[in-house]
């Protein structure tokens, strides 16, 4: 008979609990700081040739002609891959197979849709020679004017928003709430491009071995791009091994198949040799993804005692000319403050770019510095603290849905982060502070969101006679410290200590671990994890208690538990067995199981599941020359279970970084007559550096999720950045009393608008 051993669904149960929880140091950290961690273009098999691509130089128009022959000719050069010569693909790129499956150039054409996009692929003995054959190529074009900007064309209502939110949604009569409300405000927002720019660019090394694939890439989702590979190439998945241990940094930009990637596989086909791709820097500006420019116009409405009656959100997108993907910038408004009617609206332009992808908090980044400047806009309107307000017009239950949250511990959120930073000193009225310099002083605030998602993911748990562990599945570490914060959960999933535990992760052999997004791939697979664990210390526990000979025979229906590598009796603690001594009796090397984590559907049917906190900002501001200076954040943070309280405070600090950046720094800027981006490198494409942040506190406040999964972990990856940026935004007013409303805020809108 199998035990009941309550290991499915309450880890507090489980056995000793001391890894989960606990501030472990990165176990990948000492081979990352060492140069020990092997990259994708660290790998180097025999034979290697080189490949660089040639892209375009304009945004729209065709491709007239390439000297393909001068390129041949230089010394070192093997072959060059146009659309004449590329091998046959037994997938169409511009095709659509799955939501997922975004459309990519792979020399299909001599069509060019926008600047950066691949037109040719120079292979050589060098990397020098394949970068100066592909200079030689000298394209001509047939260029037509580029489509660039919110303006660039006839706006529409796009299909979907997002994955498969509807473009239009409303609950309540939006419109009388505003003709009835007895303080009103309407205000336009606007951001801009937004790029990745990991410090790792996009590679590919890859080899045919026959009719079998080795590749080495980055990826956040392993098994999701064998299946396209394997689609493209008309070879079973199981022929296509991929192998991405470690990614230095993703950011969603690495979780879709992309073009080059492709033309990488092509190139090693047509010349029957390994290929390594490596895509340069200002060529990363295209073919994988941004953020789109946004235009938001938020329409507020209140009551006398500042009680929310209406909020509109409206978002303008843009999309490529060839893809459908559509920013869902004003989607979070359903989700935050209370109010009887709300409404959220989009319309789209078609411009002349790579499409638009996933970008950190996708969505609710660009969204949310719109949506809290317009709640402190209409503070402001209503004589109140933009704290007060917040509270006042807290909601209770999912404004869109109705639905009960599952946790939201956001009251607690704003209590402790507003005494930590002294919120209460703050006057109400803006450019009232000055530093000892003279320096006006302002402190601003936002609400910080994101929605609690979990995908479907595999994982196989062994337990072998020594008493050791492994874990394993196909995870990804992009930077977050998964591979410890994972390991921590095999290690309690197991009951063992975490150096007990072998886990391995990174090669699409392993079980299917889904992709590392969303804030979601902690919560995917930690649960594949637990289960896991459960169903091997399931199948030992009925080993030991149907064998005569083991002291936990007949302990079916009392239970067992599992403790530090040995089982025992619920009923009897004292009588028990080592995991090794159970096995080598059976005679057995090791036992496995396998278990999976995928959302519990009838529970996101019931809650809305979110994490939520406050970030509060102090910014000083030069008042004679206009420059910005953060110089205080603090952020309170609630997120269901903390697995690892140092990787966490890791990641909320990285998106509080990078809300300073969408206030303040980060902006592609493009030329309007060629549709080229004009700061494609990281001199000019302005991200925050050392000096650029301050003093800066990420903590987290405790909450318990029964329902998100039975881990009841939420995300922590992208929730920083929503909340910082606009309460970056929103202390510049304060500091000011101009309130900027493009972003990332410059120089010349407070000094040409301020005293």
């Amino acid at each position: 008979m199998t035990p009941e051993l309550n290991l499915s669904r309450d880890p507090a149960h489980l056995r000793h609990g001391s890894n989960i929880g606990q501030p472990i140091s990165r176990r990948d950290g000492v081979l990352k700081v060492t140069g020990a961690a092997r990259y994708a273009a660290d790998s180097n098999p025999r034979g290697l040739l080189y490949a660089v691509l040639a892209v375009s130089s304009i945004a729209r128009g065709c491709v007239a002609s390439l000297d393909v022959e001068a390129a041949k000719a230089h010394p070192g050069v093997v072959e060059v891959m146009t659309q004449a010569n590329r091998p046959p693909l037994a997938d169409d790129p511009d095709g659509k197979p799955n939501p997922f499956a975004f459309r990519f150039e792979a020399l299909q054409n001599d069509r060019v849709r926008y600047a950066n996009q691949p037109i040719a692929l120079v292979i050589a003995e060098t990397l020098e020679a394949a970068t100066e054959g592909a200079a030689l190529l000298a394209p001509r074009y047939e260029a037509e004017p580029a489509r660039i900007g919110l303006d660039a064309d006839k706006p529409y209502v796009p299909p979907v928003v997002g994955m498969g939110f509807p473009a239009e949604s409303r609950h309540g009569d939006v419109d009388a709430a505003l003709a009835s409300a007895d303080k009103t405000i309407e205000a336009v927002y606007e951001t801009p491009p937004h790029y990745h720019n990991a410090m790792e660019p996009h590679a590919i090394v890859a080899e045919w071995q026959g009719d079998k694939l080795v590749i080495d890439t980055p990826t956040q989702g392993l098994v999701m791009m064998q299946a396209r590979i394997a689609a493209l190439f008309g070879i079973p998945p199981e022929n296509i091994l991929i192998r991405s241990p470690f990614l230095g940094g993703g950011f969603g930009g690495k979780g879709l198949m992309a073009g080059p990637q492709v033309l990488g596989i092509l190139a090693a086909k047509l010349v029957g040799r390994p290929v390594k791709l490596v895509v340069r820097r200002e060529q990363l500006y295209g073919p994988f993804g941004h953020r789109s420019p946004t235009r938001q116009t938020l329409r507020l409405g209140a009551n006398a005692e500042g009680q929310l009656s209406a909020i509109h959100h409206h978002a303008r997108v843009v999309t490529s000319s060839f893809e459908d993907f559509y920013e869902s910038a004003a989607h979070l408004t359903h989700t935050l403050y209370a109010s009887p009617a709300i409404a959220t609206t989009y319309d789209a332009v078609r411009v002349d770019t790579g499409t638009p992808l996933f970008v950190r908090a996708p969505g609710i980044a660009p969204g949310s510095i719109a949506l809290e400047s317009a709640v402190d806009e209409m503070a402001e309107a209503c004589g109140l603290d933009p704290l007060a307000f917040r509270v006042k017009n807290y909601a209770e239950i999912e404004p869109g849905t109705g639905k009960p949250f599952s946790s939201k511990a956001l009251r607690e959120c704003y209590t402790q982060g507003a005494q930590r930073f002294g919120w209460w000193e703050r006057p109400l009225k803006p450019r009232m502070m000055r530093d000892k310099d003279g320096f006006l002083v302002g402190w601003g605030m936002g609400t910080a969101t994101f929605h609690a998602l979990m995908f479907a993911g595999q994982a196989r748990a062994v337990i072998r006679r020594d008493g050791t562990g492994a874990m394993e599945t196909g995870s990804h570490d992009m930077g977050q410290g998964a591979w410890t914060a994972l390991a921590q959960i095999a290690a309690d999933a197991l009951a063992l200590d975490i150096d007990q535990v072998a886990y391995k992760a990174g090669t699409s052999d392993l079980p299917d671990a889904g992709i590392a997004g969303g804030s979601a791939h902690t919560a995917t697979v930690g649960t594949a994890i637990h289960n896991a664990g459960a169903a091997v210390i399931a199948k030992l526990a009925e080993l030991a208690t149907s064998d005569q000979r083991s002291p936990l025979f007949g302990a079916g229906n009392a239970g067992v538990i599992a403790r530090n590598g040995r089982l025992f009796r619920r009923d009897d603690e004292s009588r028990g067995e080592a995991y090794g001594d159970i096995l080598a009796r059976a005679g057995l090397a090791e036992i496995d199981a396998s278990g999976t984590g995928a959302p519990d559907a009838a529970a996101n049917e019931q809650y809305a599941m979110h994490s939520h906190g406050a970030v509060f900002a102090e910014v000083k501001v030069d008042p004679d020359l206009g420059q910005v200076r953060v110089s205080r954040m603090v952020g309170a943070f609630a997120a269901g279970r903390i697995i690892n309280p140092k990787m966490v405070q890791s990641q909320l600090l990285g998106g509080m970084i990078w809300g300073v950046s969408l206030a303040l720094h980060e902006e592609a800027i493009t030329d309007h007559r060629t549709g080229r981006i004009m700061n494609a490198n990281l001199g000019e494409y302005h991200v925050p550096v050392n000096a650029d942040i301050p003093a800066m506190e990420a903590f987290t406040v405790e909450e318990h999720d029964p329902y998100v999964n039975p881990l009841g972990i939420k995300g922590v990856g992208e929730i920083g950045i929503t909340g910082s940026a606009g309460a970056v935004a929103n202390a510049v007013w304060h500091a000011t009393g101009v309130r900027v409303r493009r972003f990332p805020v410059r120089i010349s809108d407070l000094v040409r608008r301020a005293d």
